[in-house]
């Protein structure tokens, strides 16, 4: 047979042993009564109908190719039929015959109905840790149809699916005649026949169960392609009433000698090391890189573990998404394809989508909806979906929760960000600053001069946008003409564009002009139009004539209800308060084209940036239309000096360490660990809140008077390294650096909040921390590695790591600490870090 022991149980063992740790090959011959009370059993239910306890079936098929002229009778009962407690037998997938000599017999015999974890009282989790012993052996739920395989006594192979055998008319063939094809396939490659595998399974009085995946056959949920497509052989029962089946390396040991493709398998012996496995794989719907449907976990289970003995059992853990939302755009499709409004209550935004893809799609191809009604195509177009989008199926299944429903995980790139503003608002302060951070364009209408400005204005944007992400069209579209200038434009001879209002909202101008007026007399000659120094009356009748001329805006009606969307800010609101909002926003709504929130300390480099490096390409006049209008209607205000912008002063002083490395440092501490170790961090990373830059701070201001000395001495290191700069005219929106020092990674430590590594600095000539040289005043000096949400701080390392300090890490405190392997040396920059 395989090399195994075969337990032939009355009939005696027959022993071909070659390990006694491989479990015996189950047998047992049929009990010619005990089948014929079970068909007796059914065949009355048949008979009785509703008046019957249960709902039975029985269809008869004549056994192609069958020199004996077999009939097998299939028997199928309603799925919840099977929760009874009084069934005769509890075989989904079951077939019947007559023996050569004319007993009744068992041909074909599928698993017992298994249940979902939770779907019935007996797959209970407190139930199944109770009442089950291991091994508990899990394998993948593959995604296709049942297909099982046997043999009669004259050497015919039977091939049934989970309820019929044979072909289904001259139209196609049925599942069970696509399975056959391929196993006769599989058979000729390794030089065998189906008579050599009928033989065998009927010596063995067995049914082996398989699961035919195949794409170009049928489709399912899970794609197949021809690289994944055959027989996945997952089960081989015994021939009896009561389930008994093969264990797994017995299933796989018969898949490899019979070339079917086996089902991958993990074995634990643990429930409870079972359920964690079971609960991280769920958190992603993906096993191996693989999307996966669920798992099969068999095992054996006594309803009383004291007095009764353990039986083979099964029960399954499938993974309600992102499945389910797969089969709703399954159906909402073919209802679309029909001419019928799709009816869906879950993932209402991302289906939405989803439909006005497909529509798009169907239209343009009408061969793809008829493919799509026969079963191909479905993932194809689902996967292109998501292509488009960006998204894997986890993702779009938690679209809502992620991005709010209303992100455009499409849009990568041709963005153009268009102000709608009056002068002073801090247009051209934010444009720089997104620069500095993301490298965007930026054109100014400013710096174009001569006829035709506004067509060129918009050619000059679009020809920005071919090798800049997205693009700042900056001047200040304060009437509704000139938004549906650019609008018209763009829409016009850049279809994919994606138009995004920056709307400086007017509600109180009083509170506009007065800020405004601040800021432009505060810059003074340093604009290409604006000249506050030169001629103070011509700039304030030249802004309060934008102010009286602007139009707010208005989504109701056109030009305005052009745009994709709109950001609104606050023009009495500092820079740097708006660049937040606008890159905050800008990652809510296209989460792809600004995949992460920059640091306030990168935020407040690129305003810095802004405000201190920005000249003007060329001066020109503008004629102030005030003048053309009789006497000014400007109020009286009183001009504002130019005031002088004071650096800022230090925050803290900090050792900065590239971000790649230390996230690289994190994957390999946590690529090997078990589910319930690295589930923080895969949280960190899944919800973006693992920081963007990483830093080991050696003193806040806050500290200063602990350790006034040394405060004094970060100040002047900073102060004279900027002087430097300086002179040397190196400086640029990072503060310059003070020095270099070697930060050693020696543990991570994290509980439910927060993580941060536990870091020690080592000077260039291997010394550790020296008062002469970088010092920490923190009681550990460590890395924050990210935080569960915006209501925990990072300076809360430092209460963490207090606490791992007086108590270690236990059950009872929720923290965890790990050592980094190798505790590896980064490179560190010292550098100060400026107020906001």
């Amino acid at each position: 047979m395989d090399g195994t022991q075969i337990d032939t149980g009355a009939a005696g063992t027959t022993t071909v042993a070659e390990t006694l740790a491989v479990p015996k090959v189950p047998y047992k011959d049929q009990d010619e009564q005990e089948v014929a009370e079970m068909i007796s059993t059914l065949d009355e239910a048949v008979k009785q109908k509703k008046r019957s306890a249960f709902s039975i079936k029985k269809t008869r098929f004549a056994v192609a190719n069958s020199e004996a002229g077999y009939n097998v009778d299939s028997w199928k009962m309603n799925d919840w039929d099977y929760k009874r407690r009084d069934l005769p037998t509890y075989a989904r997938g079951l077939f019947t015959t007559r023996d050569k000599n004319g007993h009744p017999s068992i041909a074909v015999r599928g698993y017992d109905k298994f249940f979902n974890i939770n779907e019935v009282h007996e797959t209970r989790w407190e139930n199944i840790e109770e009442r089950t012993q291991g091994p508990y052996e899990i394998t993948l739920k593959e995604n296709g149809c049942i297909i099982f395989v046997s043999g009669l006594a004259d050497d015919t192979l039977l091939v049934c699916s989970k309820h019929s055998t044979g072909d289904r008319g001259d139209i196609e063939l049925s599942h069970s005649s696509a399975g056959e094809a391929r196993l006769q396939t599989q058979l000729e490659r390794l030089g065998k026949t189906k008579q050599d595998l009928a033989r065998e399974l009927y010596t063995r009085n067995a049914t082996a169960v398989a699961e035919l995946c195949d794409d170009s056959f049928e489709e399912h949920i899970l794609a197949y392609g021809p690289d994944k497509a055959g027989l996945y052989l997952h089960g081989i029962n015994l021939n009896l009433p009561q389930f008994r089946t093969y264990p797994s390396v017995h299933v796989q040991d018969f898949a490899e000698k019979w070339g079917f493709i086996k089902t991958e398998l993990v074995v634990i012996n643990e429930i409870a090391e079972v359920r964690k496995f079971l609960e991280s794989v769920a958190e992603t719907g993906a096993h191996d890189g693989r999307d996966v449907e669920g798992f099969v976990i068999r095992c054996r289970m006594s309803p009383k573990p004291d007095s009764m003995p353990y039986q083979d059992w099964f029960f399954k853990y499938k993974f309600e998404e992102p499945y389910l939302m797969y089969r709703q755009w399954r159906e909402c499709t073919k209802a679309l394809i029909l001419g019928k409004t799709p009816n869906y209550k879950k993932h209402q935004a991302i289906t939405q989508e989803y439909l006005m893809y497909a529509r798009k799609r169907i239209a343009a191809d009408p061969k793809l909806g008829r493919q799509y009604n026969k079963n191909h195509g479905i993932i194809q177009l689902r996967e292109d979906f998501l292509a488009f989008k960006h998204l894997n199926g986890a993702d779009a299944a938690n679209f809502e929760e992620m991005y709010g429903g209303n992100s455009k995980t499409e849009v990568t790139k041709d963005v153009i960000l268009v102000p709608i503003a009056t002068i002073g608002c801090g247009k051209t302060t934010l444009a720089i600053a997104l620069g500095h951070l993301f490298g965007y364009g930026h054109i100014q209408n400013d710096n174009i001069t001569g006829t035709k400005r506004p067509p060129r204005f918009t050619r000059m944007v679009l020809d920005e946008l071919q090798t800049h992400p997205a693009v700042i069209a900056d001047r200040n579209n304060a009437q509704r003409h000139e938004r549906k200038q650019i609008l018209h434009d763009v829409k016009h001879l850049h279809l994919n564009a994606t138009m995004v209002a920056l709307n400086f909202v007017h509600d109180d101008i009083d509170a506009i002009r007065t800020v405004t007026h601040e800021r432009v007399f505060a810059r003074g000659d340093n604009h290409q139009t604006i000249h506050a120094n030169s001629d103070a009356d011509k700039v304030v009748g030249i802004m309060e004539g934008f102010i009286q001329r602007f139009e707010p805006l208005d989504l109701s009606r056109a030009p305005d209800e052009g745009f994709d969307s709109v950001i609104y800010l606050s023009p009495t609101a500092g820079s740097r308060k708006n660049l937040e909002t606008v890159v905050r926003q800008l990652h809510q709504l296209y989460p792809n084209l600004v995949k992460e929130v920059p640091s306030a300390e990168a935020m407040d480099a690129a305003i810095e940036a802004a405000i201190g490096n920005y000249t003007p390409a060329l001066r020109h006049d503008i004629v102030d239309r005030g003048k053309n209008k009789g006497p000014s209607q400007t109020p009286k205000q009183k001009l504002q000096p130019k005031k002088v912008v004071k650096k800022k002063p230090l925050e803290y002083m900090g050792v900065h360490v590239a971000a790649k490395d230390v996230n690289a440092q994190l994957d390999r501490t946590f690529k090997d660990q078990p589910p319930a170790t690295s589930r923080f961090f895969k949280q960190l990373q899944q919800t973006r809140r693992v920081q963007p830059a990483f830093h080991v701070t050696l003193m806040h201001r806050a500290s200063a008077k602990e350790r006034p000395e040394l405060w004094d001495r970060y100040v002047k290191l900073h102060t004279d390294a900027e002087a430097a700069a300086e002179a040397a005219g190196t400086v640029g929106a990072t503060p310059p650096e003070v020095g270099n020092v070697d930060v050693q990674l020696e543990r991570v430590v994290f509980d439910s909040r927060l993580m941060a590594l536990v870091v020690r600095l080592v000077n260039k000539d291997g010394a550790e921390d020296d008062a002469n040289d970088w010092t920490c005043v923190n009681k550990v000096s460590h890395i924050t590695v990210g935080t569960r949400d915006d209501s925990v701080k990072p300076k809360e390392s430092n209460d963490l790591l207090a606490r791992w300090l007086d108590e270690g890490s236990t059950e009872k405190n929720g923290i965890t600490d790990m050592v980094i392997e190798g505790q590896p040396l980064l490179h560190g920059v010292v550098r100060g870090v400026l107020s906001r």
